[in-house]
């Protein structure tokens, strides 16, 4: 594979003075790049348009990650926060996003080398060259960019890393990936992906009906966490509504999965759906929605050579993935694959269609490179609409891209990636998880799967088997639920 030529970048503007690297966004692969840029001494402005570090992971504080934190922190951000005195947290625990903030983020944005250089509520509009459009070659690469903020206040940049994420850009429910016809006149009733069903949002969803729609693993955390709402409070109910015409994409490998914690949630979904807990509404391609006049919303299915079918709610939360934004970066050349919106290097090696997220190789600067010397977005933005995006995968990128930056190539063309398929998590970390979370004994996970041994012969569905036995040990649903997904 071709390497990206050396970079020539501009360093001083024109009175002098050291340009610095402009990093848009302060989640935790933005901060990331922060620390590397600090070790390699190359000065840097991080734009955060939320108020605080971590805005976006913020919205689902409350749910618990896949990985676990030996895998959720950088290196280069570690070693910082070492020297500052900072106490890691159990590398082994699967943090929740909260836990991510309040444990790593917030103490890392504000080290004295970091917290300084951070401007919050600075939106990004607008990326360009200084004094030269998308049109014109002749001096481009030695050109400062210029980062306008939506305030109209500017910044000139050596480069520019985009680690803005894609949270504030979900996709919309039409099954063709434009708007549902009505969806934005009916914005009041669609709730984004992963809402605190069982916290803050709780009192929205009880008692009431709720659709979800899709079948990533956002979907997947959300219908766990309303099949215990469901147990807990009579009368609430909840549908989840796919394309396909089976669910497999949610079950996913189940035991064959490379994250057990991840791979749980499907074999966890299989048990919901087959005790009832959640309506499976396979084949629903969602066309329109209409708010009704009794204030409840009407999902609508369209399909050819099918009857329409419809879905009426109070809710519907719609967990159907994210895609990238680039329109700030429209007047620079950048290069996107068609079909995923990533570099066209870095397309094959993310295809959901043939990868998850441990089967990618490792991949850095060269596979980030656009047209544009000096921009790189990372993180989830890099990898456009694919799904299969881990943090561990943006250190890297942050650290390799930085090391670019520096002059340093080797190092920026080492990349070296740890993925879930070589042993990220194991079945035991994502057990204690929930054990923890429930208060129950360490010993309740082998003792329910001898429990629901015994009960198989006295029941056809496994579901069956797994609730009999839950009863047998004075074991609450939802913890037995979970616990028997992971159990296998």
């Amino acid at each position: 594979m071709p390497h990206q030529p050396d970079l020539v970048l501009p360093e001083v503007d024109q009175s002098g003075a050291a340009l610095p690297v402009v990093v848009i966004g302060a989640g935790p692969v933005g901060l990331a790049a922060a620390a590397h840029l600090i070790e390699r001494g190359l000065p840097f402005v991080v734009l955060e348009s939320g108020p605080v570090a971590g805005s976006s992971v913020r919205q689902w504080g409350h749910v618990r990650m896949f990985s676990p934190w030996r895998y959720n922190t950088d290196a280069a951000a570690v070693r910082l926060l070492h020297a500052s005195g900072w106490t890691a947290p159990d590398l082994e625990a699967l943090p929740t996003g909260q836990d991510l903030v309040s444990a790593y983020m917030e103490p890392l944005a504000g080290l004295d080398v970091i917290a300084p250089q951070v401007r919050y509520g600075a939106r990004v509009s607008a990326i360009s060259r200084l004094d030269v459009d998308r049109l014109r070659t002749a001096g481009r690469e030695t050109a400062p960019f210029v980062v306008r903020m939506q305030d109209g206040s500017e910044i000139t940049a050596r480069a520019v890393i985009d680690a803005s994420g894609t949270w504030a850009t979900p996709n919309v429910l039409g099954a063709n990936g434009l708007p549902a016809h009505g969806e934005h006149e009916a914005a009041d009733w669609i709730e984004d992906a992963l809402p605190d069903v069982l916290g803050a949002d709780r009192d929205r969803f009880t008692g009431r009906h709720t659709v979800v729609v899709g079948a990533g693993h956002s979907a997947a955390t959300t219908l766990l966490a309303f099949a215990d709402l469901v147990e807990q409070a009579p009368g609430t109910r909840v549908t989840w509504a796919v394309r396909a015409d089976a669910p497999d994409r949610a079950y996913g490998g189940g035991d064959d999965d490379a994250l057990p914690a991840r791979g749980s949630l499907g074999s966890g979904l299989r048990l919901l759906v087959d005790k009832g807990l959640v309506e499976l509404a396979a084949g629903f391609t969602v066309n329109a929605v209409h708010v009704l006049n009794n204030g409840t919303v009407e999902l609508r299915s369209r399909r050819p050579g099918a009857p329409d079918r419809t879905i009426k709610a109070d809710h519907v939360v719609a967990a159907t993935g994210y895609r990238p934004d680039h329109s700030i970066a429209a007047e620079l050349r950048l290069d996107l694959d068609p079909i995923l919106g990533t570099t066209r290097l870095l397309a094959p090696l993310i295809d959901p269609n043939d990868h998850s997220c441990g089967t990618v190789r490792p991949h850095g600067v060269d596979e980030l490179a656009h047209p544009e010397p000096g921009y790189y977005a990372i993180g989830m933005k890099s990898y456009g609409r694919a799904p299969t995006f881990l943090l561990a995968t943006g250190y890297e990128q942050a650290r390799s891209v930085v090391a670019a930056l520096a002059g340093d190539w080797a190092a920026a063309r080492d990349v070296q990636l740890d993925l879930p398929e070589t042993g990220v998590c194991s079945v035991t970390l994502a057990v204690r998880a929930i054990t923890d979370d429930f208060g129950l004994p360490p010993d309740t996970p082998a003792k329910l799967v001898a429990a629901t041994t015994r009960h198989l012969d006295r029941h056809t569905n496994p579901a069956d088997a797994v609730m009999a036995a839950a009863a047998e040990l004075g074991i609450a649903p939802a913890a037995a639920v979970k616990l028997a997904a992971l159990a296998g």
